[in-house]
């Protein structure tokens, strides 16, 4: 008999090997519940009943739209873990097509605009993701978030299946859908849901496109449930066949859901965009005033509360449009084409739950005491030191010219979307300066061919629309292309025909392009900038620094004294302000500033103080409840 002996530490060694290989075994197939959960995900959102079901399991979406194109990046977590505090357990969001794709060969997916990382962040914090890719958005954005490039199609029918529509389309689609499929519920990912379009039905000039959008989807690799949202006046004529129709109200109506109901018995009601907010309209001037703004409460708070308890009591799934609206920087605001044209301000404040600057408003603590019922700590922000930055340098607009793209000569007028800048993709935003030689006095005349608003200038010097002799031009600035409605294919910026004087069309044009991209303001850094005189010409541009201690925390910007223009901080463009309001102060989030010094560059169009004060308070106009 042989016996065989195995010393104690051999054992030992043995023993601690076995164990890793069981823990390895443990590890691989019952401690990585997300692993087996991916596994099993098979069904995902459905809509076979009167209630929503996510893997079989009865579902009720309780949702909130906060778009990462207008919260810093740095602000996304801090936002979307306030919502899910709150009780929210769906994020909804569009994608803006005009930011992601500027030009028809650049796509930006990076910083800002990275919307796999948005997603993913919505995952890791436990809520559930309703995509909202378009192509077209609306909300609010210039153009609707259709990038203006399209335009330079002179037979070009947006929203249609006209060929060069569809073939824009396939090649967004193409680089958009591949990122978002792996990030579909049935891939182990937070997306339950995704939206074809956005209130078709308002449009409806072509009966294959809705079609034509869903196979695009679907072509590409989205499986998930597929929603449309109208109006609930719309609902019949924006619908396509293998998507479940959802409404969009501000108050809610019998008769409206008893519509939706009757289009679609036996689903699951559900209101995807519950407006929180909206936005104040006022008589005005028919040029590009500031005249609306989103601090304006549609519903008193009772009403709101008492809203949202009758959807919760009817078991009808909702989504608060805006939960958080942030801030429409730069210039993606777009515009309003009825009664007339009026541009929108910069902030997207929505009366949301959160304000502008993410902070908690009433609204909040009643949403969130509601929806503890059906279903983290709340930090205020870090109040900033009033500052005021000084303007010590000083550039004119003619200064500036040679930093731009450009010049491009032409006999007649040009309109922006059409001249040959940005690799031939046209001129989207900002001011387009039309010079030319004035040979006689005169009254100018510009028909209904300024879009949206010039001034003329000449010799150097900003003058009213009455020229004498000399060098001078048209300043014109795009205040926003309108973002709905169906006249979207003829929101051509700029020129889009003669100007006359003395009734004979001004000729001979050298156009310049000042759209106020990063990289033009960047290069004005190396400008011949001069010391500050006590009068300095107009346009220009006017350069001042903030100096901020420590950790910088929000701020906001205001502007008295000056007219109107644009604020650049450290580059970044933080939108339009205009004296006439109602508007008076622009956000500026805490991840803009650098500790220590911050570049401040204002462009002024007729007038200024030489000082920006940083106030703790935003100001956005006289808010008034609306019944």
């Amino acid at each position: 008999m042989v016996v065989l002996r195995i010393r104690s530490g051999h054992k030992r060694k043995y023993a601690l090997v076995c164990l890793c290989i069981v823990g390895f075994l443990m590890y691989r197939y019952l401690g990585t519940p997300a692993t087996r959960w991916r596994m099993s995900r098979k069904v995902g959102l459905a809509a076979n009943t009167s209630q929503f079901t996510l893997e079989g399991e009865p579902f009720h979406i309780l949702g909130g739209s906060i778009h990462y194109f207008r919260v810093p990046r740095a602000y996304w977590r801090d936002r979307l873990v306030k919502m899910k505090a709150c009780g929210i357990n769906t994020l909804t969001t569009y994608v803006p097509w005009s930011l992601h794709q500027p030009e028809r060969k650049g796509f930006n997916f990076h910083t800002q605009l990275d919307l796999e990382a948005y997603i993913n962040l919505a995952a890791e914090l436990g809520l559930w993701v309703i995509l909202r890719p378009g192509p077209y958005i609306s909300s609010e954005l210039d153009l609707g978030g259709l990038p203006s490039w399209l335009l330079q199609d002179g037979s070009m029918r947006l929203r249609t299946t006209h060929p060069g529509f569809t073939q824009a389309v396939n090649s967004f689609f193409d680089k958009l859908i591949p990122k978002v499929v792996p990030l579909q519920f049935k891939k182990g990912g937070p997306i339950i849901a995704v939206q074809v379009e956005n209130e078709y039905g308002s449009f409806a000039k072509d009966q294959s496109y809705m079609l034509f959008i869903k196979e695009a989807l679907q072509s590409r690799g989205i499986s998930e449930l597929l929603l449309t949202s109208d109006n609930h006046n719309t609902l019949k004529s924006g619908g396509v066949d293998g998507a479940i129709r959802t409404v969009k109200l501000q108050k809610l109506n019998q008769r409206d859901i008893q519509d939706l109901n009757a289009i679609q018995p036996n689903s699951p009601t559900m209101v995807m965009d519950y407006w929180t907010g909206w936005y104040d309209g006022k008589e005005g001037s028919p040029y590009c005033r500031w005249i609306y703004t989103f601090v304006n409460m549609l519903n008193l708070l009772s009403d709101m509360v008492s809203t949202m308890r009758e959807i919760l009591r009817r078991g009808m799934s909702v989504n608060l449009y805006m939960f958080h609206g942030g801030s429409s920087f730069g210039f993606m605001s777009g515009a309003l084409a009825s009664p007339s044209y009026r541009a929108l301000v910069p902030s997207y404040d929505f009366d949301a739950p959160l304000t502008e600057a993410g902070e908690y408003t009433p609204k909040y603590h009643l949403l969130r005491d509601l929806l503890s019922r059906y279903n983290s700590k709340l930090n205020m922000r870090v109040q900033y030191v009033n500052r005021c930055s000084i303007m010590y340098q000083h550039l004119s607009l003619w200064d500036a010219l040679s930093f731009t793209e450009g010049p491009f000569k032409s006999a007649k007028p040009v309109n922006m979307e059409n001249l040959p800048v940005n690799s031939r993709n046209g001129q989207s935003y900002g001011y387009t300066l039309y010079e030319t030689t004035i040979t006689s006095g005169g009254l100018l005349k510009s028909g209904d061919n300024v879009r949206d608003r010039a001034l003329t200038v000449l010799s150097n010097i900003y003058i009213p629309l009455n020229p004498h002799y000399g060098h001078g031009g048209l300043l014109v600035e795009n205040c926003g292309r309108v973002h709905q409605g169906r006249d979207l294919d003829k929101q051509h910026k700029g020129l889009v025909g003669d100007i006359l004087l003395n009734n004979i069309p001004l000729r001979d044009f050298t156009i310049y392009s000042l759209d106020m991209k990063p990289s033009f303001i960047d290069s004005l850094y190396q400008a011949p900038w001069k010391t500050l005189s006590e009068s300095p010409s107009f346009p220009g541009f006017f350069m001042g620094r903030l100096f901020a201690y420590g950790y910088p925390s929000d701020t906001f910007v205001k502007m008295p004294g000056w007219e109107k223009g644009v604020v650049f901080i450290n580059g970044l463009n933080l939108g339009r302000y205009w004296s006439i309001g109602p508007q008076q102060t622009l956000y500026l989030p805490g991840p803009f500033l650098n500790s220590g010094i911050n570049q401040v560059i204002v462009f002024e169009e007729q007038e200024g103080d030489y000082k920006v004060n940083f106030e703790d308070m935003p100001d956005l106009g006289m808010a008034a409840d609306i019944q």
